[in-house]
């Protein structure tokens, strides 16, 4: 699976961001797809994740009530609508997706995710 993101930029705290991730080169037309961060210096943590083919999606506590993930089928497209952000949201973002998972669709967040994009920059300040 290729994972191209796109939307990040700098944004002043308290304002909203949508970052996009377009997918292509699945066979399957359900991903386990999820959303996250690494700051410079800290260790990779998660945002959020959503499996395609239907059931909740999961947000980290860090962003919960703050962050929607959601995906649009026809674009294939994963999104991550980010609200009230904070200078602490400040990090790299990477799209990452499991064409092979076969599991409880609401454990999708705890998979370990074998395709990844570039990154795309988002800094809260």
């Amino acid at each position: 699976v290729q994972l191209v993101e796109s939307g990040g930029g700098l944004v002043q705290p308290g304002r909203s961001l949508r970052l996009s991730c377009a997918a292509s080169g699945s066979t399957y037309s359900s991903l386990c797809m999820g959303w996250l961060r690494q700051a410079p210096g800290k260790e990779r943590e998660g945002v959020a994740a959503i499996y395609t083919g239907g059931g909740s999606a999961y947000y980290y506590n860090t962003v919960k009530g703050r962050f929607t993930i959601s995906h649009a089928d026809a674009a294939n497209t994963l999104y991550l609508q980010m609200s009230s952000l904070k200078p602490e949201d400040s990090a790299m973002y990477y799209c990452a997706a499991d064409a092979n998972f076969r599991a409880d669709p609401d454990y999708c967040y705890a998979t370990q995710f074998g395709s990844w994009g570039q990154g795309t920059q988002v800094t809260v300040s």
